[in-house]
């Protein structure tokens, strides 16, 4: 087995990602190719029907006048707390930028408009990478995900099986289960954030100033050294599943303004 900390034989690696996340186009890519061999990048430029299925797929799983809590939220967090998210990521950015070099030319990029087509599955296949990091919303196919050694992982904000699906990290806050506000390193399979576990990371935080979208990069940039052991026991075959028998699951999925605002009022009266 080879191990990615190994110079002559690092474990060779894909990133999946969003255009418009420099976080994981810039940053991650960045750790990865220090890492381990980061072979290519596959970053996504998703058409606006994408947006509307999920849209149509959320107001079926929660109804239309819950679903106007969801817009609430987004709105709310557009005008209230995205400038001070986005000055927090351009300083997280600009400090892994010093601390890990730009991508060399060995790494190749592919520009697709879904981890699910054909060109993106040819990439995959050509480069034969041990391990995939998927840091993107949509759910891979099977023949997709399996195409790696050592399969796909996601760094789901949430820890799981209790947050599965989307923003995990937001629910553990609204649930009052500061816990579990983490993220979980997982191996995808077919279901929705079911497969393995390889382990559980959690990070400082301050529930008052501290957005849930902040949380949920905190919970893996301030835990890039362990995830790196992680990797290396991963592809050394050293790494074995965490049990999660016996643990509740839960599935859940966008924000609500009115759980938002019960958690911050609840934190404050903590503070």
């Amino acid at each position: 087995m080879t191990d990615c900390s190994d110079t002559a034989s690092r474990c060779r690696t894909v990133l999946i990602c969003h255009a418009d996340d420099d976080l994981n186009r810039e940053g991650l890519a960045r750790w990865l190719a220090t890492t381990t061999e980061l072979v290519g990048v596959v970053i996504l430029e998703e058409p606006a029907k994408r947006m509307r299925r999920r849209i149509q797929r959320e107001i079926q799983r929660v109804g239309l006048v819950r679903f106007l809590d969801v817009l609430a939220f987004r709105v709310y967090y557009k005008l209230f707390l995205a400038k001070r998210d986005h000055a927090w990521e351009r300083t997280t950015l600009d400090q892994l930028c010093v601390q890990f070099p730009p991508l060399g030319p060995s790494t190749r990029i592919l520009h697709a408009p879904s981890p699910n087509s054909k060109e993106v599955e040819q990439f995959l296949q050509s480069l034969t990478p041990d391990i995939v990091i998927a840091r993107c919303k949509s759910l891979l196919k099977e023949s997709v995900f399996t195409i790696p050694k050592s399969g796909t992982f996601v760094m789901h904000p949430g820890i799981c099986p209790q947050y599965r699906n989307a923003h995990g990290c937001f629910w553990a806050l609204a649930q009052n289960d500061r816990g579990n506000v983490g993220m979980t390193l997982l191996k995808i399979d077919k279901g929705i954030d079911t497969g393995p576990v390889y382990g559980y990371y959690r990070s400082e935080f301050d529930e008052t100033q501290d957005s849930h979208h902040v949380i949920q990069h905190k919970v893996v940039f301030d835990n890039l050294d362990a995830l790196t052991a992680k990797l290396n026991e991963i592809q050394a075959g050293r790494a074995a599943p965490l049990s999660t028998q016996g643990l509740p699951s839960g599935e859940w999925g966008q924000p609500w303004l009115t759980a938002y605002w019960k958690y911050l009022r609840d934190a404050r009266k903590r503070a």
